[in-house]
């Protein structure tokens, strides 16, 4: 069993910023990803960043410039760190972990929390 627990949701106006983390524990031998992503009203789901074991991050075109993606290897914790919000940047945020446990590799989805960017 694996939970992930996020926060850092919330209400800013465009152009402030906003850190969201995810902190995974349970049964985690190792981390093979963290991700975050998204989901408007309406609109399905889609991937904003994700970093790697070994620490590649890749990025959606989107946020490029903007958003930030980091984890902490000791806490098993990713973070998001989001600068020059923009209104279409609001959507619940969903973290994702890919794990390697005792039942084999697994991918595991947090809450959500949802960020409202107003204008």
């Amino acid at each position: 069993q694996v939970q992930l627990v996020e926060s850092g949701g919330g209400l800013v106006q465009a152009g402030e910023s906003l850190s969201l983390s995810c902190a995974a524990s349970g049964s985690i031998f190792r981390i093979n990803a963290m991700s975050w992503h998204r989901q408007a009203p309406g609109k399905q789901r889609e991937l904003v960043a994700v970093v790697i074991s070994g620490g590649s991050t890749n990025y959606a075109d989107s946020v490029k410039g903007r958003f930030t993606i980091s984890r902490d290897d000791a806490k098993n914790t990713v973070y998001l760190q989001m600068n020059s919000l923009k209104p279409e940047d609001t959507a619940v945020y969903y973290c994702n972990a890919v794990t390697m446990g005792p039942w084999g590799t697994r991918g595991d989805w947090g809450q959500g929390t949802q960020v409202t960017v107003s204008s």
